[in-house]
């Protein structure tokens, strides 16, 4: 897990990102502030449509750790007992930095964007195709027909 930074109307804004030890993408979500309430939702986000994981990788963010620790106190109140293990590297997030550089490549020559709401969508849009371009989707169909299919 990650975030990179992304210009909106001239202030920086945070794109959340979740991927496997494979590459390909868990989840994502963009928040305008970098804090334990925007981490602990992106992860209760996550781990609600992927499950919960045995660890989680982060980088040396105060924001992430405290987001996890109050994951962590949620998941025990459901009765589930095993918290999840929290690595603390930025060697071992190399995936998920590289991983960046493609929502980078197509964001920087916009110079920012005008709205929340447009960047929002904006990205839900380079995400799924880079997905689709990782083959994460069904391979029986065309992209064009799983991402008409997605946005749908």
């Amino acid at each position: 897990m990650d975030e990179t930074y992304i210009k909106v109307k001239g202030n920086w804004k945070f794109f959340y990102r979740a991927v496997d030890k494979f590459g390909e993408t868990l989840d994502f979500m963009l928040s305008e502030r970098r804090n334990a309430p925007a981490a602990t939702l992106f992860f209760a986000k996550a781990l609600s449509t992927n499950g919960i994981p045995e660890k989680i990788v982060i980088d040396k963010s105060g924001a992430n750790t405290a987001g996890i620790r109050g994951v962590n106190k949620i998941i025990k109140r459901f009765g589930y007992q095993v918290p999840i293990t929290t690595i603390r590297s930025k060697y071992l997030n190399n995936i998920i930095e590289q991983d960046h550089r493609f929502i980078k490549r197509r964001t920087r020559p916009m110079l920012g964007f005008k709205s929340f709401s447009s960047a929002s969508a904006t990205l839900e849009g380079i995400e799924v195709t880079h997905m689709i371009r990782k083959k994460q989707f069904n391979s029986n169909t065309s992209g064009f027909a799983q991402f008409a299919g997605l946005a749908g």
